[in-house]
């Protein structure tokens, strides 16, 4: 079983930064790509970001030049970095892990997801 766990949200004022951090754990071999998420009160789940084993990224319009994603294959974690927030960030963000490969017991292509975590950007 393959789980994901998503630090770093919290309260912060417009302008102002957080960083996002979700780890996945259990019998990975591999991970194709990881990714966050986002989903406001009243509205669907949308991309915010997402980078692939190889370190292509791919990014939302509404995140291009304020965020960053990263990622470290070795330990199975990816990042968020949030800079310049906006109140209309403010959602419940979801780590994704997508095309996933776990030896114990084998699975090939699954896609797991974080229980999210609250950003709140307001004054």
């Amino acid at each position: 079983q393959v789980q994901l766990v998503e630090s770093g949200g919290g309260l912060v004022q417009p302008g102002g930064s957080l960083r996002l951090s979700c780890a996945a754990s259990g019998s990975i071999f591999s991970i194709n790509a990881m990714g966050w998420y986002r989903q406001a009160q009243g509205k669907q789940r949308e991309l915010v970001a997402t980078i692939t084993s190889s370190g292509r990224t791919n990014y939302a319009d509404s995140a291009k030049g304020r965020f960053t994603i990263s990622r470290d294959n070795a330990k199975n974690t990816v990042s968020l970095q949030m800079n310049s927030l906006k109140p209309e960030d403010t959602a419940v963000y979801y780590c994704n892990a997508n095309g996933v490969t776990t030896l114990q017991p084998f699975r090939y292509g699954m896609d797991y997801w974080g229980e999210g975590t609250l950003v709140t950007v307001s004054s």
